[in-house]
């Protein structure tokens, strides 16, 4: 059954307030999954437009950027509307009290698949109506809320991407670099135009610059290019195709620059407004009753609101934490639990006049955006570089309880190190009371359910295992943390004082000498951005990313240790190599590489393999299965695994025993 619910709206209260929704207007209703039961009953699937308006002068909304320069409605305030999907339970009496928002990566739904093991492709994840598209579903077995809210103008539209409306500056132009890289992440190779993040304030070619280089090291060269409208760029003469893996960089006069920082204001208030019901009174403070119509949540009675941030959804949970707007004000907090899962040290570039929120920088590609800046860790630490002081967290009771997840890669491309050790990388930082921070050993960036080791782009195979088990836990260890006082798993980083932090050199000196393999590469360098449309970073020797050691393997020793590397069956690495000419010894963006154990001895004398092979390290199908049955109850008794997914790893040793590895098959241990 499916409702439509065009225009209906909860019309919220008209006094003054810092900022506020206006109207939450429900554009359909429908059953979600068909009215499939996961143990809370049927759920409801909801979409809606959430308008709100931002006083300018009021400082809750200082930190946000330009906000003063945005047209104003009648009352003086900034106005805008965000999209909307919420799930919730259809009975109320079945709701868990419960409200868990997932931050948008580019407008997608991603929470579903990373965490909960989702087979569906990301245009289904994002429709958001199929059992599915849920996945394992835990939260919908116990009855919790899921939202998720558009918080990026430009995010995708398409495959039901959601964005936010934001008014564009009047009369703001000024210069912008756009980077482009093609058939490496989202351009393809042969793509005949660039797209621009900003329509062209000046059509005149003499006013822009194109340039190319191989590397980032390499000079860059001038390149003829034309305009192809106002949002886009070709090479000269026509028909000439841009070099994949070149690097390509785009400086012009812009315009169209928006508010982007209102994203966060936005989430922060229509959050608010959630936590109350979804109906009554704004959740800027503002008092009075909504009209008559039920609120979205009606009959629910949230008690803890909780956040998931997936890469760039993480970062941006960091910078909203940094800006304040963990603040509700009440006196509250909009978030109790945050878990910021492969978000490293960074933030996002949406609080900045022309602004590229989908950039995320890494050693090749959008190298000099602002992603990285003081300060890197929640707990209090100086900048060697200004002498400043300063702390993620704000000590001013809006905190939330902050897990902080990341794998290999986030060490070796985001300065994931950064999070916990001073920016000079020389000590350990003391754990604050409400954070943790997480490694999922041997896993890489965008290591999920259903991942295989195909190469893409890189030389080596793609590392396939999953952190998903892990995050499941550690949201069920946040929850309880947040809602009974039971503190979660203690931190499971590597640390410079036991010697498991290490610089990138004495990984690169350790590492296996494997046949057809290259040794590491050199960690990415974190340096705040001081100029991002020269491309210039500040002093990059002054901050010092450390990485994780590893054993005689190449498997790393600190962390969360899954079964894949207590027991292993290969080297599992956060980092690979590019595979194309002119880049071979460069990482290969976020990726990992997989270097499964040679099956008997004779397989790895005749390799050259200097690792024990499988055959060496297990004597058996049944010892194989008990070593990797006795890893993964400690995991369960440490609460780093659901006690199903532990049952998982042991079926699946059971299952296959110590078999080789092939890279083309995806983790044997997702469900």
């Amino acid at each position: 059954m499916k409702r439509a619910v065009t225009a209906a709206a909860v019309l919220l209260a008209a006094a003054p307030a810092a900022a506020r929704l206006t109207a939450f207007e429900v554009t359909a209703e429908e059953r979600f999954a068909d009215g499939q039961d996961f143990g809370a009953g049927p759920y409801l699937r909801i979409a809606a437009t959430a308008r709100g308006e931002l006083d300018p002068a009021d400082p809750r909304n200082a930190p946000i950027a330009d906000l003063a320069l945005a047209p104003r409605n009648q009352r003086g305030w900034v106005e805008y509307a965000t999209e909307v999907v919420i799930l919730r339970p259809a009975d109320p009496a079945r709701a868990d009290g419960r409200l868990l928002t997932e931050i948008t990566n580019r407008g997608r739904k991603m929470l579903f698949r990373d965490l909960f093991d989702s087979p569906e492709a990301q245009p289904a994840l994002n429709a958001a109506r199929s059992a599915g598209s849920a996945g394992l579903a835990l939260p919908l077995r116990r009855g919790t809320t899921v939202v998720w809210n558009g918080w990026d103008p430009e995010a995708p539209a398409a495959n039901d991407g959601l964005r936010i409306a934001l008014p564009v500056l009047p009369g703001v132009t000024g210069p912008v670099r756009d980077e482009f890289v093609f058939g490496t992440r989202i351009n393809p190779a042969d793509r005949p135009t660039a797209p621009l993040s900003y329509p062209v304030a000046d059509p005149d070619p003499g006013k822009a610059s194109l340039t190319v280089r191989r590397t980032r090291q390499d000079a860059p060269e001038p390149v003829a290019f034309a305009y192809a409208g106002d949002r886009a760029i070709r090479l000269e003469p026509e028909g000439r195709r841009f070099t994949p893996g070149s690097i390509y960089e785009f400086r012009y006069p812009a315009t169209g620059a928006r508010p982007l920082g209102i994203g966060f204001a936005a989430t922060r208030d229509l959050i608010g407004f959630l936590r109350q019901g979804g109906q009554g009174d704004g959740p800027g403070g503002g008092a009075g009753e909504g009209h008559g119509r039920p609120g979205p949540l009606a009959g629910i009675a949230i008690r803890a609101s909780y956040a998931v941030g997936l890469s760039q959804s993480g970062r941006w949970l960091r910078h909203f934490i940094d800006l304040g707007m963990n603040a509700d004000g009440r006196g509250g907090r909009v978030f109790d639990g945050v878990l910021a899962h492969i978000a490293g040290a960074g933030r996002v570039f949406a609080n900045h006049r022309f602004g590229q929120p989908d950039r995320t920088a890494t050693w090749h590609e959008d190298f000099a955006y602002p992603e990285i800046w003081f300060p890197m860790a929640a707990a209090a630490t100086t900048d060697p570089v200004t002498g400043r002081r300063a702390a993620l967290m704000r000590g001013d009771g809006s905190d939330p309880l902050l897990m902080e997840v990341n794998t290999s890669t986030e060490y070796w491309q985001k300065g994931a190190s950064l999070t916990h050790t001073d920016p000079a990388g020389l000590r350990d930082l003391p754990e604050l009371p409400n954070t943790r921070h997480y490694l999922v050993a041997g896993t890489r960036h965008g290591g999920r359910f259903g991942a295989t080791g195909a190469r893409g782009n890189c030389r080596h195979a793609n590392n396939p295992h999953s952190a998903s088990p892990v995050l499941r836990a550690l949201l069920a260890a946040l929850e309880d943390w947040v809602e009974t006082g039971r503190p979660p798993p203690p931190s499971r980083v590597p640390r410079i004082a036991d010697a498991t932090l290490v610089p990138a050199e004495r990984v690169q000196q350790r590492f296996p000498r494997l046949p057809g393999a290259l040794p590491p590469p050199s960690v990415t360098p974190a340096a705040a951005v001081a100029d991002w449309v020269a491309g210039r970073r500040d002093a990059e020797e002054a901050w010092h990313p450390l990485v994780p050691a590893i054993d005689a393997d190449g498997n790393e020793l600190a962390g969360i240790r899954l079964p894949d590397i207590a027991v292993p069956r290969a080297t599992y690495a956060g980092w690979n190599l590019y595979a194309a000419a002119g880049l071979q010894g460069e990482p290969c963006d976020r990726e990992g590489s997989l270097f499964p154990f040679a099956a008997d001895a004779a397989a790895r004398r005749a390799a050259g393999d200097p690792r024990p092979s499988l055959a060496e390290r297990y004597p058996g199908r049944a010892a194989y299965a008990a070593a990797v049955r006795v890893a993964a109850e400690l995991l369960v008794a440490e609460r780093l695994l659901l006690p199903e997914d532990g049952a998982a790893y042991a079926l699946a040793a059971e299952r296959e025993g110590p078999a080789p590895l092939r890279p083309v098959e995806a983790d044997p241990h997702g469900r």
